[in-house]
């Protein structure tokens, strides 16, 4: 865990911090959430962390510091990181094509688009790279956005990554064999294009991407509760996932049902219980774009070596122009996503933001309509959990909870909003 110091040491004002805890106690106490935490950390210091709530209300478990809960698409910046790291030992250049390494995408065809059936298809008119799976812009979909007959097939494929029969190099495997949803490079779409990267890591490392987060990151960063699955020795830490009472399925992503409205919502259900749950146990593939479960302080240190620009107590991960370089917005003509795709999902706003590798980026917080810096850098995962970082500030804030589909309550823009009415001091 990082350093404890008092908030005005770092700028904030303690009485405003209180709005934090307010709000957090609040998201509890109206049945929004079971529990949750909150880190904020500016100049290398831990500023405010504070928990509330249930891990898993069913037994009475606290939701704590230490508590475990899945990160899902959180991974994606880890994997991501990984992949940088080989970058940099010459394993690739961005601009490969994907199939140079995985030649099952050289002929992957793309859907026609429209409302044309998924048999019409046409040749990729450039190839797949491995920067557009960094970016989001690789042609590939999720099974859940429930919008085109690419993803309806990914459903009835069952192409799922957080595998307990097939190895990632199958499920991979299968996936060349479904049609991209547009031509590489020409939309943002997400996807899973960072669980096919987390393949390229055990490629490019000749380790399975578990044991490479494991080695390279994990250990360095002392990160020590951060893993594909949780460990027998820890389970007794670990949360509990809930859904609300209503409108908790994922079928409203990307608009294939109405979403119900937020102040119907109310009360939450069990989706996976902490003692009985697929992560008790080690899975046969693992899902580089989500299949991490860890903890806020885990988390905290990935930021801070983020936010150092590549290192941490001595130990490096990446150079400080890499950091700079996964941090630039790599859409084409430096456009936001709002101009790249339909927001169908709810990681971050479209408008007036970016994407750079692994995580979106703030372009133009008034368009936006977020009180940010220009440069921050931000992800989410499907249970709500969220960080942002703001090298302007030489800020990052974590928020853990466990409720999927994390749509459902405006929770990111709330908490944004309070952190910063308490920075008072540069």
């Amino acid at each position: 865990m990082l350093d404890t110091v008092d908030p005005a040491v770092a700028g904030f004002s303690e009485a405003r911090l209180e709005r934090v805890t307010q709000w957090l106690e609040a998201q509890v106490s109206q049945g929004k959430l079971a529990g949750a935490s909150t880190l904020i950390a500016r100049h290398g210091k831990i500023a405010y962390q504070q928990s509330a709530g249930f891990a898993d209300k069913e037994i009475g478990r606290a939701f704590a510091l230490d508590t475990i809960v899945r990160i899902y698409s959180m991974t994606k910046p880890v994997t991501t990181v990984a992949a940088m790291m080989l970058y940099e030992a010459g394993c690739f250049q961005l601009d490969d094509p994907v199939a140079k390494y995985l030649p099952e995408f050289a002929d992957t065809p793309v859907w026609s688009g429209g409302d044309s059936p998924i048999d019409q298809t046409v040749k990729q008119s450039a190839p797949m790279q491995v920067r557009h799976l960094m970016n989001h812009t690789s042609g590939l979909t999720y099974g859940f956005m429930n919008t085109t007959p690419v993803d309806a097939l990914y459903r009835e494929r069952a192409i799922e990554f957080q595998s307990r029969k097939e190895s990632l190099a199958d499920i991979v495997t299968r996936l060349a064999q479904i049609p991209l949803l547009c031509q590489p490079g020409s939309q943002w779409n997400y996807s899973v294009a960072t669980d096919v990267l987390g393949r390229l890591v055990e490629v490019w490392s000749g380790m399975s991407l578990a044991d490479f987060c494991e080695q390279k990151i994990f250990v360095p960063l002392q990160m020590h509760d951060t893993a594909f699955w949780v460990p027998e020795q820890s389970q007794d830490r670990f949360a509990a996932l809930y859904l609300p009472e209503m409108g908790g399925d994922m079928s409203s992503i990307g608009g294939g049902s109405e979403q119900v409205p937020q102040e119907l919502r109310g009360g939450l259900k069990l989706a996976d219980s902490s003692e009985n749950s697929v992560y008790l146990s080690p899975p046969s593939s693992h899902s580089g774009g989500g299949g991490l479960v860890g903890t806020i302080g885990d988390y905290a240190r990935f930021c801070q070596m983020l936010i150092n620009l590549g290192e941490l107590d001595g130990e490096r991960l990446l150079a400080p122009s890499t950091i700079k370089y996964m941090r630039s917005n790599q859409l084409p003509n430096n456009s936001d996503m709002a101009a790249m795709g339909q927001p169908v999902w709810s990681e971050t706003s479209y408008d007036g933001i970016g994407f750079g590798l692994g995580f979106a980026v703030v372009l133009d917080p008034v368009k936006a309509s977020i009180i940010a810096s220009v440069g921050e850098h931000h992800w989410g995962g499907a249970a709500s959990t969220f960080f942002w970082i703001d090298p302007e500030e030489d800020l990052f804030v974590i928020f853990f909870t466990q409720l999927r589909p994390s749509s459902t309550y405006p929770i990111r823009r709330e908490l944004r909003a309070r952190v910063y009415q308490a920075l008072v001091e540069a």
